[in-house]
């Protein structure tokens, strides 16, 4: 029997997109509750997900939360290429290492004071993946490991992958952090720029509006710190 899944989640989260790419790339049927993150969560919520965040995951009902958490658990109880035999590189681990070097880089480039400050850091994160992420690409074929279907690699860092190429392009953030990856980090590019156009990452993606919401965002910010 299907196992009654419902997933309470927000569209312009990335941490919560996780798990839509976890549901779609296992082909499993789901209800979603959007929880608006603008506003204080429902009591109701709340005794779902005390810490009020999103994503959570109803399995059987079962409550699962933290987006790596839920994505690893669906990838367990339905064996399926995300997870490769053992032996194989570990993709959780890859991802691990794309958040812990590179990421935090491009996190603190959002929220730059100066724009010197903005250049410095994605310079930072540029050195991060051609020494920490490139080198665990090297067989990606195109995707990590030299699966020629998605991992979880791509469904944890996918949602992060989008937005990084999608604030460049728009100029919300400096294009420093992604014009001289084909260069320097080929491996990375080549790879990144395959998760970005796969179907289960972008079944939810919208680029407008999640571009038009990051720059809102931090004109508030400024106009604050002002």
């Amino acid at each position: 029997m299907a196992a009654k899944i419902k997933l309470y989640t927000n569209h312009g989260c990335p941490w919560a997109h996780r798990a839509h790419i976890a549901l779609e790339e296992l082909g499993l049927p789901f209800e979603e509750e959007i929880i608006d993150l603008s506003v204080p969560r429902t009591p109701e919520y709340l005794a779902i997900n005390p810490r009020g965040l999103v994503p959570s995951l109803s399995y059987n009902g079962q409550i699962i939360t933290e987006s790596a958490v839920v994505a690893q658990f669906l990838a367990d109880a339905h064996p399926s290429h995300l997870v490769p035999p053992t032996g194989t590189p570990d993709g959780a681990l890859q991802a691990n290492t794309f958040f812990t070097k590179a990421h935090a880089q491009n996190f603190k480039v959002i929220f730059a004071k100066t724009p010197a400050e903005a250049e410095e850091v994605a310079a930072e994160f540029v050195k991060q993946v051609v020494s920490e992420i490139e080198p665990l690409l090297a067989d990606a074929a195109p995707y990590f490991g030299g699966s020629k279907t998605l991992t979880l690699a791509e469904v944890l860092t996918g949602s992060f992958l989008l937005r990084l190429f999608a604030l460049t392009k728009h100029g919300v953030v400096t294009d420093s952090l992604t014009k001289d990856l084909p260069a320097k980090a080929p491996n990375f590019y080549k790879w990144a720029s395959k998760v970005v156009e796969h179907p289960s990452v972008t079944s939810i993606w919208d680029e407008d509006k999640v571009v038009a919401g990051t720059r809102a965002r931090l004109e508030k910010l400024k106009a604050a710190q002002a």
